[in-house]
């Protein structure tokens, strides 16, 4: 991490890194399972989808690589929309960010958090301890930006540690696993092709989120043009590895029924693994852990709010910054973004309504760089996307596949048993979106009648 001559503190590849890979692996991989095996309980399956959330991510993370390596500032969505197709959809991506990408995965890492620790400590109120941890982390973050960055850096090399123990361990131990599957002879592809595996892929795709992160923080990064590419390849191959062998674990050592329906399954397993109080302790590492990628949001999202603050007018005060050179204000919209949705107390409508926003503006970034290559075909590009057009156009088929499914299952066939939730999430999608657009067509009205 250097210092510029303006005092700005500069992160190098490690720091940039151990952002992406903190953001990447939190609440998802230790709480996603336990819906997935709801939709299909084959083991090769439940693998397959692992593998290709981490496909998925590679591709979007090759194609952010270029993006951000082409148009190095913060803001990452926000940033790039902008620039390729209109300021409404680059600040409609943005307001989805400021709510949905970074404030809504903080309250789910929260809440998953205060899980864990209530099923260890009764005593723990989950709502207390969820907004307990979320003001200790923006404190940190609020203060000092070197300071956040060291902390992130010693949390994520210890995520990292401890979930290479926890794999090691759970392969050596002998297994309670029941999964269907663990032959290849019981593969099926007609498991794949199931309307349980495609909705199964966007809870996959919600634990691999975060394989963008840096993109978020290219102001604050050293050589951003080698550096972003760099940073999104080398984390994202490592998570992907990780995922694949801690799920394997999760499915070795605990039994499909102790596990279905259940948020804190890496407790479930680490129990199965070390006994009770054994898995006990392994449980209270994994809620700590979840700290590290609160972390990382709480540092990341407002960087996003503090560029949109730069270019609206409207929400200028977004972009102040205190003298440590934190961007303040953001970090406590976020914090109060945050708080309010670990109130809701829903983690399954929230990681839904989370996985198909940011779904949707991923998906317009990615197809972008089409529009952008065709658009500046003279431009120096430091980096280019490797195996383009195929990587981007297999990003887009993935995602289009899994959103499509989930809307039939969510929206169609089950609208009369779920009516409720069905009607939280449109309202919720919809608010987030037609919110955004009001508050930038407030802010053009604004600007036009002050030039006049």
């Amino acid at each position: 991490m250097n210092k510029n001559k303006y005092g700005t503190y500069k992160f190098g590849l490690v720091t940039a890194s151990a952002f992406v890979i903190a953001n990447m692996i939190g609440t998802g991989v230790f709480t996603s399972l336990g819906f997935q095996l709801l939709g299909t309980t084959n083991f090769f399956s439940l693998m397959l989808l692992w593998l290709l959330g981490g496909i998925i991510a590679l591709c979007g993370a090759l194609v952010y690589g270029e993006l951000g390596a082409v148009m190095p500032r913060s803001g990452g969505e926000y940033h790039y929309l902008r620039e390729i197709y209109h300021p409404l959809l680059g600040f409609m991506s943005g307001w989805a960010s400021l709510i949905v990408g970074f404030a809504a995965p903080v309250a789910l890492a929260c809440m998953a958090l205060s899980t864990y620790l209530h099923k260890m400590f009764p005593a723990f109120n989950p709502l207390v301890t969820a907004i307990t941890v979320l003001t200790a982390v923006t404190l940190i973050h609020a203060y000092d930006v070197k300071m956040g960055g060291t902390l992130q850096r010693v949390f994520t090399f210890f995520k990292i540690l401890i979930i290479i123990v926890f794999i090691i361990c759970g392969f050596c131990l002998p297994p309670h696993g029941q999964v269907d599957g663990f032959s290849a002879a019981t593969f099926s592809f007609d498991d794949v092709f199931s309307t349980g595996f495609a909705v199964s892929l966007i809870w996959v795709y919600y634990a691999y989120s975060g394989w963008n992160a840096s993109a978020y923080m290219a102001n604050e990064i050293r050589e951003p043009q080698r550096t972003i590419p760099r940073s999104l390849f080398i984390s994202t191959v490592i998570v992907t590895i990780l995922y694949l062998l801690l799920n394997a674990v999760f499915l070795f050592a605990a039994p499909v029924e102790a596990m279905q329906g259940q948020v804190e399954v890496g407790l479930i397993a680490a129990r199965y693994i070390f006994g009770e109080w054994g898995g006990n302790l392994m449980g209270l590492l994994i809620a700590l852990l979840l700290v590290s990628s609160i972390s990382s949001m709480a540092f990341l999202g407002p960087r996003v709010s503090q560029v949109m603050g730069e270019d609206t007018y409207i929400l200028r005060s977004l972009a102040r910054k205190s003298a440590g050179g934190t961007p303040f204000v953001a970090i406590w919209v976020q914090y109060g973004i945050s708080a309010l949705l670990i109130i809701t107390d829903s983690f399954e409508l929230v990681t839904k309504y989370t996985g198909v926003t940011l779904s949707f503006f991923a998906l317009m970034t990615v197809a972008g760089l089409f529009v952008h290559r065709h658009r500046f075909p003279h431009v120096v590009r430091p980096y280019r996307t490797w195996g383009y057009p195929v990587v981007p156009l297999l990003f887009i088929a993935l995602i289009l596949w899994s959103v499509v499914y989930l809307i039939h299952e969510d929206y169609y066939n089950t609208f009369v048993e779920h009516t409720q939730t069905v009607m939280w999430m449109s309202l919720m999608s919809a608010g987030t979106l037609l919110s955004g657009m009001m508050v930038y067509v407030m802010n053009q009205l604004i600007v036009h009648y002050k030039k006049q």
